[in-house]
């Protein structure tokens, strides 16, 4: 069930009213049937998957709880580890995989026979995964005990809000709260709103709105040249920060309103000074679960210069091939990692440039250079992560160097050039939003206006998604991960 469908438009007031009309023992039952029946609206039929895993990661930790000897701890720990990566492995990874291999044995003139799997994509498994996960390791480590309750457990792998694109929860946070009675409060509830209407913006009237332009030119990379494919590229960057962030910021938003508090997901990653702070800024529940679970387990950067750019590498590796089974997306995250790393060899020589060139002389300067280099790496990287296939993006790349100066295409494929300027003012507004937001998360920002600038912000979302927005129902881009 999408955010921005008119079933969830239905369903969600039922589920709040329902709730906060139900005693407070009852609550879970209710939200699990919820999210069990918000996630079986694809497919019924994958309920079945995180069903096992559920059953699977209560049962280790239950053993954990028991088990005192370190060598059966970690066993149970690998039971948990192998099943879940199992299950994502082979419903994401296998066909990927074995195409390579089938690619290979045909070149060196070896047989091959395994046939491919016949499966879609579950929706979301690659982040309830890694929240199953995360629960394991924390009760193998100490840092809470096991979860008795089943349907309490059931209810924290699945919570609907978050199930399919995160924020990814961790237990030490998320089953707490969900022990705890929530009473309806006005405060929740306009806190909550806000957030869901600048999430419903960015994504309706945005990040969907700019989808026609690039998946037009992106499409059919080879028509477009120039400078149509250069702002379809830029479009893209906003397009996935609108669809993504808006996603995360209805799910905070709906789970307020119920009283559940989900971590921060996005700030504003396009004034990163840094691809380093970009990813700071951007997933951050991710990069958080990244970095406590396989950054710091295997060394972090307490093991030397070298072996802490090695353990850099691995980290933005994974990441990669974790958005996608595509060697596009697994060089996007290799690329991100080496512009991590080229940041922080170069950052002698980048200081000496700055006082040669005065540019550490004028703060505000100095900051605009690093912020507009940092966007324009991570934007080179885009390409990867859009274009779909290895070859696109050559083809990309080439034509926006070849053809900028050449082109005779129009730069706005559609003709519409009324939309094409509508374009280019939303994202100027989202920027200049997340700029008067400065450091502060989303909901302290808008909770901080005044109730004068409040209104007009509210007035002025409200007007965009009914004037500008696309009703289309157009999936969320990260449902394929």
């Amino acid at each position: 069930m999408l955010f921005h469908s008119f079933a969830f438009l239905v369903f969600f007031p039922v589920v709040v009213a329902a709730y906060f009309a139900l005693p407070p023992r009852s609550r879970w039952a209710w939200l699990l049937a919820a999210s069990y029946f918000f996630y079986g609206w694809w497919r019924v039929e994958y309920l079945a998957l995180i069903l096992f895993s559920t059953l699977v990661d209560y049962a280790v930790g239950l053993q954990l709880g028991k088990t005192t000897s370190p060598r059966a701890r970690r066993a149970w720990l690998g039971v948990s580890i192998a099943v879940n990566l199992g299950l994502l492995g082979t419903f994401k990874y296998f066909n990927f995989l074995n195409a390579n291999v089938e690619a290979l044995c045909t070149w060196i003139g070896l047989p091959y026979g395994v046939p491919m799997l016949d499966v879609l994509l579950p929706v979301g498994i690659s982040f309830y995964t890694f929240q199953s996960i995360s629960y394991t390791v924390d009760v193998y480590r100490g840092h809470r005990p096991p979860e008795r309750h089943l349907g309490i457990f059931a209810l924290y792998v699945s919570f609907f809000p978050q199930l399919v694109a995160g924020p990814i929860e961790r237990s030490t946070t998320l089953l707490p709260q969900f022990r705890e009675t929530h009473r309806f409060t006005y405060d929740n509830l306009v806190k909550g709103l806000r957030l869901m209407l600048w999430g419903y913006f960015i994504k309706v009237a945005v990040a969907d709105r700019l989808g026609l332009y690039v998946d037009t030119v992106y499409g059919d990379v080879h028509q477009y040249e120039g400078v149509t494919m250069l702002i379809a590229t830029y479009f893209f960057a906003f397009q996935i920060l609108g669809d993504f962030a808006g996603y995360s910021y209805i799910a905070i938003g709906a789970a307020r309103i119920m009283g559940y508090s989900l971590m921060e997901n996005f700030r504003r990653p396009y004034y990163a000074d840094s691809v380093q702070q970009f990813w700071r800024e951007w997933h951050i529940s991710l990069g958080a679960w990244f970095r406590d679970y396989l950054y710091i387990p295997i060394g972090g950067s307490k093991s030397g210069t070298w072996r802490t750019y090695r353990n850099l590498m691995l980290v933005f590796f994974v990441s990669g091939l974790w958005h996608g089974a595509a060697w596009t997306v697994i060089l996007f995250g290799v690329m991100q990692g080496l512009f991590v790393l080229g940041e922080k060899m170069l950052r002698p020589w980048t200081a000496r440039f700055s006082d040669a060139t005065g540019l550490d002389r004028l703060p505000w300067l100095h900051n605009l250079v690093r912020v507009a280099v940092t966007f324009h790496l991570v934007l080179i990287t885009w390409v990867l992560f859009r274009a779909s296939s290895m070859a696109d993006a050559l083809t990309v790349f080439r034509s926006t160097v070849t053809g900028l100066f050449t082109t005779d295409h129009l730069f706005v494929p559609t003709g519409d050039v009324t939309a094409f300027l509508i374009n280019i003012a939303l994202i100027a507004f989202v920027m200049a939003v997340q700029y008067v937001q400065g450091d502060r998360e989303a909901g302290v920002f808008l909770n901080s206006l005044t109730r004068p600038a409040r209104w007009a912000l509210y007035l002025m979302l409200l007007f965009g998604i009914l004037a500008f927005g696309e009703f289309g129902e157009r999936a969320f881009i990260y449902f394929q991960f």
